[in-house]
């Protein structure tokens, strides 16, 4: 067992506290004795001469030799009732301390210290803050201290990792107090409406508010649409899109074919292109993935210029049907979100008087405001679409680095990527993680384990991202030994000391052992750690345990409380039961 509830450190024995015990009473008593005589001498003006050494005194009052002066016993009534109500005081003190106190707090003893963090603490983060031309916000906030109660925060430059299990309120002690913290704009995936709900009215006074919600996760209607083709200006930029298509419409344990799956993403990626170059809406991509024998992609590619990717698509049109049909079926596999017609809606205009605003990833990335992303997992997921609109607008902020004052960006962007591994499975994530903090980009990728972010990068790129993070934060609620135990070889280890108390016909002896190690915290402890407490992995410090603030400790809570009940979906206008047109509508959902 780790430092939490380990009785192997050193322990006093039970003569030892007790000596101290008669100790500290014999210190009070004589001291408020001797305080008491000079205090009532004084009163009376008796004018006898008092010892100065309260021992001293005491003994005279035994033996007569020193009067007790008439006054003196209403000074000591007084000191005693000062000592009691101090007693009072200190005790509730300690009541409530150990109330708020969590099973595995001792090992905190152990962790990092305060000078440890230096640079994470309000001063140091503002003051990195201000060196990077921040003004408003210190940086991310991750938690307080349990020694010590102090906030650190991560730096606008440092990058994050969360790995908290289900329902150990990584959203409103992380997530929502880091969008809150936004100095700019705010980019934010998610599987829930909580997220949503809970900050949007706060961040709609400092910008625009844009809730990307294909699979209504939020209830939202398509007020504004994206063209995820608006991305797409070369080859390049084509294989990416249909990278995010391939890695959002499969599950983690479906099988891939070595050939098929290649082949089918080349080919959605060359008719993604096609149907950029020409102007099409993206649901034209699914209509040609419909009619293998159909060339017009071929000769639009051809037409513009981009006759290796007109060749690709030409070689599988014309290939045998059987191996044709499998490179198209696998293609459109990965296409399939675009079939649903409420998933269209928000990436198609409506016809060629659409008025809705189109959002444009550039302009968004130059404001104060918020982009909230949502889909749900599973069959006919819209993850491929959240990816794509998450790396188009993450790009265009780096775009916008490049050509800002020392490379990065002004006002610092955050990306909150709560439930990444399901909504958000971005592939090459864990190769530009590094590259984005130095650009003033802040991301947060935020898991329910370590095997859900292996699932979608692998276990060399869920390795890479973890390292490449400057903020690791445990928050509890996973089962898995081999993470669990290299987070402990993390934590470290402690020193300790043992007394072992031997008797003899000689007598009592005592021996020691100072040089004992033990695991600060073991797997067993992490597995059950408490709400409330997370381990903070910092670049260049030691683990530290902090207590978890969640909103409703923060300055933004009654904000935050407006916006909820603002958007309680339990406040929505109930639809007439008779109307079958709108019964009709919302089947579909």
């Amino acid at each position: 067992m780790g430092a939490p509830s380990s009785g192997k450190r050193s322990q006093l024995p039970g003569e030892t506290i007790l000596l101290w015990i008669f100790i500290t009473v014999v210190v009070l008593g004589v001291g408020s004795v001797t305080g008491a005589v000079h205090l009532g001498s004084m009163i009376a003006g008796d004018g006898q001469k008092l010892p100065a050494n309260p021992f001293e005194l005491v003994f005279g009052l035994f033996t007569h030799k020193v009067t007790w002066p008439a006054a003196t016993t209403s000074v000591l009534i007084g000191f005693g009732v000062v000592i009691v109500a101090l007693a009072v005081l200190v005790v509730r003190a300690v009541l409530r301390r150990r109330s708020r106190r969590s099973r595995v707090d001792v090992a905190a003893q152990h962790m990092a210290k305060g000078r440890d963090l230096r640079a994470l603490s309000l001063r140091g983060a503002t003051a990195t803050a201000e060196r990077l031309g921040v003004k408003g916000s210190p940086g991310v906030p991750v938690g307080k201290t349990v020694l010590g109660g102090q906030m650190v925060y991560g730096s606008w430059e440092d990058m994050h990792i969360d790995i908290w299990g289900p329902r150990t309120g990584k959203t409103t002690s992380r997530a929502i107090p880091a969008i809150l913290a936004a100095p700019g704009a705010a980019l934010v995936t998610s599987n829930k409406r909580d997220i949503v709900d809970g900050t949007r009215d706060v961040r709609a006074a400092d910008g625009p508010v844009w809730v990307f919600d294909p699979q209504a996760v939020a209830l939202e209607e398509p007020t504004w649409w994206w063209n995820p083709l608006s991305y797409v200006t070369d080859e390049v930029r084509a294989a990416r899109l249909a990278d995010h298509f391939a890695a959002g419409s499969r599950g983690p344990d479906a099988k891939t074919d070595a050939y098929f799956d290649p082949a089918g993403q080349d080919l959605l990626a060359g008719l993604l292109l096609a149907a950029a170059l020409d102007g099409r809406p993206i649901t034209q991509v699914h209509t040609w993935l419909t009619r293998p024998a159909d060339d017009e992609a071929v000769d639009i590619l051809k037409a513009h210029g981009f006759l290796q990717t007109s060749n690709a698509v030409g070689g599988v049109v014309n290939a045998p049907e059987k191996q044709r049909g499998g490179v198209y079926g696998t293609a459109l596999q990965m296409a399939s979100c675009l079939t649903n017609r409420q998933v269209a809606r928000w990436v198609t205009p409506q016809g060629e008087n659409d008025e809705r605003p189109q959002f444009d990833p550039a302009a968004f990335v130059r404001s104060k405001g918020t982009l909230y992303s949502l889909s749900k997992e599973g069959k006919g997921t819209a993850g491929p679409l959240v990816t794509a609109l998450t790396v188009a607008t993450v790009e265009a902020a780096e775009e916008l680095a490049v050509y800002s004052p020392g490379g990065r960006l002004a006002t610092p962007m955050i990306g909150v990527l709560d439930e990444a591994a399901n909504v958000c499975r971005w592939r090459e994530l864990p190769n530009l993680y590094s590259h984005y903090g130095s650009r003033g980009i802040v991301l947060m990728t935020i898991l329910q384990s370590w095997s859900q972010g292996a699932e979608v990068w692998g276990r060399d790129g869920m390795r890479k991202l973890w390292s490449a993070a400057n903020i690791k934060v445990y928050g509890g609620g996973v089962a898995e030994a081999e993470f669990l135990n290299e987070l402990a070889q993390l934590v470290g280890e402690y020193r300790y000391s043992t007394m072992t108390k031997s008797r003899s016909k000689q007598g009592t002896s005592y021996s020691h052992d100072d040089d004992r190690k033990e695991r600060t915290l073991d797997v067993s402890d992490l597995a059950s750690f408490p709400r409330g407490r997370a381990i903070m992995f910092a670049s260049g410090a030691p683990a530290a345990l902090l207590e978890t603030v969640p909103w409703m400790s923060g300055p933004h809570a009654e904000a935050v409380r407006a916006s909820i009940a603002a958007h309680d979906p339990a406040n929505r206008p109930v639809a007439p039961a008779g109307n079958r047109w709108i019964a009709a509508g919302t089947s579909d959902e």
